[in-house]
């Protein structure tokens, strides 16, 4: 009986040792090689994890930055230029250069500018309120307000307004990982360039309809009159279906556009109080 326990004992032995053997070798032709310097750079990433760089989270943006010969296409917008520039160093190569970005809301369409015409009694998600109908008011463009940006940011930069019921985007909080913009069934929420001051001018609309209807649907919808773009000196606006866009590349926060919109689709932020024009003689002479 002892004979038939060890015999059983030294066998299974033998096999646990065989197979050791086996799965050695064969990890040893299988192998796959990993540069070290992924982990130097994945400690230095935020660990945010939200995609904002295009890839699936920190690892993968990782892998691709060490693997690649440049930083073209590869940036981590929530560390922005700081972590870009150690990582660079880790890699003995040349950190990009990208200005810092923020979030902006094209939507102005509170219940006083846009009045409820319907309303609405099923699951509180913007893409599925999307895929039914226009939404509550008669604006098939506007915001519907039930929050798909603020479930989306994992930075708590983004809450509804209970006043407005719009979204209201913190600049201190937001970014840029784009998660909103991405989660926005409308396209309603664009990543402009972070200015100083956190000074921003952009319309604030996203009708495309014509003049009478988009005014009738919103009192301060973008009518694509084109008087900013007239105004305009440095050729930042640009007029598509019958709907002004400000390139934030290109303006220089004149404001005159702001002045010259009959609508108020264009706003600022951030500013000083506009000085008064000065009275031409002909109007000093009259007053």
């Amino acid at each position: 009986m002892s004979s038939t326990i060890l015999t059983t004992i030294i066998c299974l032995s033998l096999l646990a040792f065989l197979s050791a053997v086996i799965l050695y070798f064969v990890a040893q032709k299988f192998k796959v090689y990993e540069d070290p310097r992924i982990d130097e750079v994945q400690a230095l990433l935020p660990a945010a994890n939200c995609g904002g760089c295009g890839f699936a989270g920190c690892r993968n943006l990782a892998e691709a930055i060490v693997n690649s010969d440049s930083f073209e296409g590869l940036n981590c917008p929530v560390g922005g230029a700081a972590v870009m520039e150690e990582i660079a160093t880790i890699l003995e190569r040349t950190a990009p250069v990208s200005d810092p970005k923020v979030a902006v809301l094209k939507c102005k369409g509170s219940p006083e500018h846009r009045p409820r015409t319907s309303v609405y009694d099923g699951a509180a998600d913007c893409r599925i309120v999307n895929s039914l109908y226009i939404g509550e008011t008669d604006c098939s463009y506007g915001c519907l307000g039930y929050g798909d940006c603020v479930k989306a940011c994992t930075f708590d930069a983004i809450h509804i307004d209970a006043l407005t019921g719009l979204p209201l985007i913190s600049d201190e909080k937001c970014t840029s990982c784009g998660a909103c913009v991405r989660a926005c069934p409308r396209n309603l929420i664009e990543l402009r360039k972070k200015a100083k001051k956190d000074r921003k001018i952009y319309v604030a609309c996203s009708n495309c309809d014509k003049g009478g209807p988009a005014r009738k649907a919103c009192r301060v919808a973008c009518i694509g009159c084109g008087r900013c773009q007239k105004v305009c000196s440095f050729d930042a606006i640009s007029i598509v279906n019958n709907l002004a866009y400000i390139d934030a590349a290109k303006c220089t926060f004149c404001r005159k556009c702001v002045g010259e919109c009959p609508t108020n689709a264009i706003i600022e932020i951030n500013f000083p109080p506009a000085k008064p024009k000065a009275k031409s003689e002909a109007e000093a002479v009259q007053a």
